[in-house]
C-alpha cells in the first residue's frame, strides 16, 4: 500500500502570516511522526511564502534519528538554490515541479515539450548523492515517457483533475480513474515508481487508491485544514487508516 507523506507547508503559511515562530513547523513534524506518518514533504518556494530554508534544515535534524522509517521529500522547481539545498540535505526524495509566475499552488505537471538536457543533468547530480528523484507530471503518456527518458526514478501524478472529477461523480469520475490507471501502468512499464498528490483528501483518497502501482501520496492542504478541528495527530491517523500503512 502507498506511504503517506504529510506536506507541512500550510503550518508555515500560518506562522508567516503573523511572524514569529508560532505555530512551530518542527513541532508539527514531531506530531506527525509520533502519529505514525511515514513521510514528510516540504516545498520551499523562491518567495519563501511558507517553508523557508531554515525550516528545511530544522526538519532534517528532527528526522535524522528516524530516517530508517520516515522519508523526507523536498519538492520544488529546479532553480540553483533549491538544487543546492537538496544536495546539502540529501533527503530521501526530491520532487521536481514546474512553477508558473503568480501561481498560488501547482497548476500542472511538466509538459513533454520541456527541454531535457538541463533537467537530466540535475537529476543525475541528485541521484549521485543518493537522492531519489520524482518529477511532477500530468497523467498522460507523453510526460511519463519524457520523465523516463530524463532518468527520473518516479513520477508524481498531478491529481487535481481527479479531485474535480470525484466531486461530480458518475461517468466523469470513471473516465478520470481510467486515465490515472492507464498513466500508472505506463509509468510502471517505463520502470518508474508512482507518487500522487494535489487535492487528495479523506473523501476522495479511498477511491483513488484503486489506481495500481502507487508508492506514495503527498497530502497537505486538506490534512492541515482538518487538523484545525480534530488535531494534527488524529487526522494523520485517519489518513493512515485509509492507506493501511498500519
Amino acid at each position: 500500500m502507498p506511504r503517506l507523506s504529510v506536506n507541512v507547508n500550510k503550518v508555515a503559511t500560518l506562522r508567516n502570516s503573523r511572524g514569529g515562530t508560532v505555530p512551530s513547523v518542527v513541532e508539527a513534524v514531531r506530531v506527525c511522526v509520533e502519529a505514525g506518518a511515514p513521510g514528510i514533504t516540504v516545498h520551499p518556494r523562491a518567495d519563501q511564502r511558507h517553508i523557508r530554508p531554515a525550516d528545511v534544515f530544522d526538519i532534517a535534524a528532527v528526522l535524522e534519528p528516524v530516517r530508517d522509517r520516515v522519508e523526507y521529500n523536498i519538492e520544488g522547481d529546479p532553480r540553483p538554490d533549491l538544487v543546492d539545498l537538496v544536495e546539502r540535505i540529501r533527503p530521501d526524495q526530491c520532487t521536481l515541479v514546474p512553477v508558473r509566475p503568480g501561481e498560488l499552488t501547482s497548476e500542472a505537471g511538466w509538459p513533454a515539450s520541456t527541454p531535457k538536457e538541463q533537467l537530466a543533468e540535475i537529476i543525475a547530480r541528485l541521484r549521485e548523492r543518493g537522492v531519489r528523484v520524482s518529477v511532477f507530471v500530468d497523467p498522460e503518456p507523453g510526460p511519463i515517457d519524457w520523465a523516463a527518458e530524463l532518468g527520473a526514478d518516479r513520477v508524481e501524478l498531478y491529481t487535481e483533475p481527479y479531485a474535480r472529477a470525484f466531486e461530480r461523480g458518475g461517468e466523469l469520475l470513471e473516465r478520470s480513474l481510467h486515465r490515472y490507471r492507464a498513466a500508472a501502468e505506463r509509468a510502471s512499464t517505463n520502470g518508474l515508481g508512482v507518487n500522487a498528490g494535489h487535492d487528495l483528501d479523506l473523501a476522495n483518497l479511498p477511491t483513488f487508491l484503486s489506481v495500481p502501482h502507487v508508492d506514495e501520496v503527498s497530502i497537505g492542504h486538506a490534512l492541515i485544514a482538518r487538523a484545525l478541528f480534530v488535531g494534527l495527530g488524529a487526522v494523520v491517523e485517519e489518513y493512515l487508516r485509509i492507506t493501511a500503512f498500519r
